[in-house]
């Protein structure tokens, strides 16, 4: 087989040189959509002087001018570089034996004599002058260095660079590190120095906003450049630059991308399956995917979606729509450079002129308000999202609040949960609360705060993902948030109610220290609120809703922990060494197949045992519930929610919100202790699990500074004292920490009066205020105070 490839390749070697540059072996033409800027004349062009990428085609169908007449012009125009020697090239920076990776045969490596210049990397048969010259790589702004890695090294033995070039790849080889960096230095040198090139595309678009206030040069511009204008061909390169082998796409690896300029031409192939798609939203979806990962295709997608949109042969069928469809989904959801900004700006306001009182205008004028909301989304629209915007309607949200109530909002993919809060408190009658409220993401086991700047949209959008995920049903429910005043709200009102839901929602998690009398006459109070009067008929709700499960838990472990009396035989057996039966060998197998069998049985059993007593525990206890229910008869809805939130009042700690932490005591952080940290109106307290007395309380008046000192510890400083807690809880803790010190700003209405600093650094230094600076607050609060 080898002799039979190098006849082959002795044979044929014409034919392969003239396919050569197609395999990365010569690199002698540049590419025609690519122009330096000191190519263009110190007086000037006109617009039309820009080559076109795409057949003449005017927006009736005739064929029009064109510059170049080549079948080939929409990929590239070659220019012919002049074949030399080695003796002939003119400053020359390094040049050495490397190896290079050789496709489409079977040696792998072969080694050549690579030489650098001031505008090409070339590569030869030898170093010896007259040396044939085997390829070039030409260098411009564009190209891109790869440098050497250990894995590589690790892999081959090799350490290896990768210079990408417009149509070729080179990969060198070379056993010294030190070479390998050099060359890669060298090279990188000469890209920096090159100057940028401009597309096209882009050199027309200067062209259009220079000229924007005279229709006749924008007309003509149009006219003579198909570039600009709707086409049904293939795109086959992007209409605005891209580094060659881009590595933009690596931190994506793993959903199949390729290079951004690869992308960027496969994203045009998809606008054109819009048209005939029978279901455009999945094209789209993966449309706007694209983008959100490959940032840089943004302002290429905005260019060839106003490419398709303009001078279209039938711009108001359904088909031709699609463009428009898809540009409304992406003003909604990315934000254009500033350049290509003003663009669509232009694009939209001509179309608007053009076509009046069309579907088109309508989608123009839609976008346009679009733009000046849209901030970069963090999810793709959802399914739902998509269809609302192709039709440019809003989606119904529905919001809950505790109990079984909800609200159902119309929202855009511009609505903050801020706005939402607003809009949930005008509907509820909450304006003149003192206290502030906030939207909660939650599921029947978890729930977190929704910071106020979020995007309505991007949060039901991850419901979706996460219900498919978990198999469990997510909702967003509004919420108090920051309790500044229970004592002004009135017992007739909903905030009452809400005051008093949130409060069992505590008790049921195990969040309200108190003695279990107290909590079973809780309990009873809350089926007394549900339910009425007791009746053996009523639908009673599930213990673990009204009474907190994990008492009954570690009752029962305790119990099944204890110490049980052990027969007189087997305490005097457990001084005795046990003897070895059997010697290990053939029968070890055996006996410890044996003993797992064994614990396993003894594991099945403990686990029957737990359940059964677990189901006793549980049953004595409703039983107690359900007697001092029977005491209640009488008691309305609002006297049980008075008597209910009387008895959680006598904490000391009602009305705070607790985030369990590791406590550090040392200040190494080589102790710690499990706490809750008790974050209120007035004050920061740490608590004990399970117990209701502080252990420490902080007013706010003496807390100097506070704020996240690593990744997942936070830091308080009160007085000469540094706390240090370790949680998961960063985010929450500093948003409402936040939100707490903004009201007491504003009902002070002054900030000179604070005396406190709020930091969120990610240093562990923190900035200390002397008695005589003037405090700041850094962070405004997330949600309306």
């Amino acid at each position: 087989m080898p002799l039979q490839g190098v006849c082959w390749f002795l044979c044929c070697r014409q034919g392969f040189s003239l396919l050569g540059r197609d395999y990365g072996e010569k690199e002698e033409e540049e590419s025609f959509e690519l122009r330096n800027k000191e190519d263009l004349t110190p007086n000037g062009r006109t617009p039309a002087e820009v080559t076109v990428s795409q057949p003449t085609r005017s927006a009736n169908g005739t064929n029009g001018h064109t510059v170049s007449e080549s079948p080939d012009e929409m990929k590239s125009l070659i220019i012919e570089k002049n074949k030399m020697g080695l003796e002939e090239e003119p400053e020359l920076l390094v040049k050495g034996w490397l190896l290079r990776e050789v496709r489409g045969n079977w040696i792998k490596q072969r080694r050549y004599w690579f030489v650098l210049s001031q505008d090409s990397l070339d590569y030869y048969s030898g170093p010896e002058k007259g040396a044939r010259r085997l390829g070039t790589l030409v260098l411009t702004s564009l190209c891109s260095v790869i440098w050497p890695d250990k894995q590589t090294f690790k892999e081959t033995g090799y350490w290896s660079i990768t210079v990408y070039g417009r149509k070729h790849c080179y990969r060198l080889y070379t056993r010294h590190f030190n070479e390998a960096v050099h060359w890669a230095c060298a090279i990188q040198k000469i890209i920096d120095t090159k100057a940028p090139v401009e597309t096209p595309t882009q050199l027309l678009i200067r062209d259009i906003e220079e000229n924007k206030f005279n229709p006749e040069v924008v007309e003509h511009i149009y006219r003579h450049n198909p570039i600009l204008k709707y086409t049904q061909g293939p795109l086959y390169a992007p209409l605005l630059p891209f580094p060659y082998g881009s590595l933009e796409h690596t931190y994506h690896s793993g959903k199949g991308y390729g290079s951004v300029r690869e992308e960027a031409v496969r994203l045009f192939n998809c606008l054109q399956q819009l048209e005939s798609a029978r279901e455009p939203v999945p094209i789209i979806q993966g449309v706007l995917q694209t983008c959100l990962d490959l940032r840089p295709l943004r302002d290429e997608v905005y260019c060839q979606l106003v490419k398709q949109t303009s001078y279209t042969p039938s711009p108001y069928t359904a088909a031709h729509l699609r463009y428009w469809q898809l540009l409304t989904c992406m003003s909604c959801t990315f934000l254009p450079g500033p350049n290509i900004l003003k663009y669509l700006r232009f694009h939209l306001k001509r179309i608007q002129s053009q076509s009046p009182e069309s579907e088109m205008d309508n989608y123009a004028s839609f976008i346009s308000e679009a733009l000046e909301k849209t901030k970069c989304r963090e999810c793709v629209p959802s399914w739902e999202e998509i269809q609302m915007l192709m039709s440019r309607q809003e989606m119904l949200c529905t919001v809950h609040y505790p109990g079984p109530g909800s609200c159902q909002l119309y929202i855009s993919s511009h609505t903050t949960a801020n706005e939402v809060v607003r809009r949930m408190q005008e509907k509820l009658g909450l304006q003149e609360s003192k206290n502030t409220f906030a939207l909660y993401e939650q599921n029947a086991l978890w729930e977190q705060p929704v910071s106020g700047s979020v995007l309505i949209a991007d949060i039901l959008t991850s419901f979706t993902t996460k219900e498919s995920e978990s198999k469990s049903q997510w909702t967003l429910c509004f919420k108090l948030y920051c309790l500044l005043d229970a004592d002004s709200i009135s017992v007739d009102s909903i905030e009452y109610f809400f005051l008093f839901e949130q409060c069992h929602e505590m008790v049921v998690r195990g969040q309200l220290p108190a003695c279990e009398e107290d909590l079973q006459t809780l309990a009873a109070l809350r089926l007394q609120c549900l339910m009425g009067d007791f009746s053996t008929h009523a639908p009673c709700p599930p213990l673990d809703e009204l009474f907190p499960g994990h008492m009954l838990e570690t009752r029962v472990l305790m119990s099944l922990s204890a110490p049980q009396a052990v027969p007189p035989c087997q305490v005097a057996a457990q001084g005795c060494p046990t003897p070895q039966r059997f010697p290990s060998g053939l029968l070890t197998g055996t006996l410890w197949s044996h003993a797992a069998t064994t614990a396993h049985k003894q594991k099945v059993e403990h686990d029957m045992r737990l359940r059964s007593r677990l189901k006793e525990e549980a049953a004595a206890v409703m039983g107690s519930i359900f007697d001092r229910w029977k005491g209640l008869t009488g008691y309305s809805c609002r006297d049980s929610m008075a008597a209910y939130l009387t008895i959680a009042r006598q904490w000391s700690g009602f009305g705070c919100t607790l985030y369990e932490v590791d406590f550090y005591i040392s200040s190494t952080g080589s102790f710690s202790q499990k706490l809750w940290l008790g974050v209120a109106a007035t004050s920061v307290s740490l608590y004990k699990q399970g117990e209701s007395e502080a252990l420490e309380s902080f007013p706010y008046g003496q807390i100097c500074s506070y704020g996240v000192s690593d990744s997942n510890t936070f830091k308080i400083t009160a007085g000469d004292r540094d706390l240090l807690f370790e949680t998961t809880k960063l985010t929450e803790i500093m948003q409402l920490m936040n939100a707490y010190f903004s009201a007491i700003h504003r009902q002070r209405g002054k900030g000179e009066d604070a005396d406190i600093t709020i930091t969120e650094s990610t240093e562990v230094a923190f900035h200390h205020l002397s008695s005589t600076q003037a405090p700041m607050l850094l962070e405004l609060p997330s949600h309306p105070v």
